[in-house]
């Protein structure tokens, strides 16, 4: 059976690709203390969706897909990574 008929917008499936941005849904984000950080990568490790981004120093986040869960900051074994309502604004 072909589907000839079915207008694009009818079968979404595999027509247009769309970037989820988590982050714009996000309640708390993560925010690293620096100084307490020693770049020991357990963050990055549990990161669910993969947002954790390396600095020379420390690790970050990336605010776009960061979906703001919190499994970061419970699994840091230095207690570096803290979160902050969202409403307090980025830095």
């Amino acid at each position: 059976m072909t589907m000839r008929n079915v207008p694009d917008n009818m079968c979404p499936i595999a027509v247009e690709y769309t970037t989820m941005l988590t982050g714009d849904w996000r309640a708390l984000r993560p925010v690293v203390d620096r100084d307490r950080c020693v770049k020991c990568a357990t963050c990055w490790l549990y990161c669910p969706v993969q947002c954790v981004v390396e600095r020379p120093a420390w690790f970050d986040f990336n605010y776009d897909t960061c979906k703001g869960c919190g499994i970061c900051a419970e699994e840091c074994p230095h207690r570096a990574i803290s979160m902050i309502d969202e409403s307090e604004g980025l830095r």
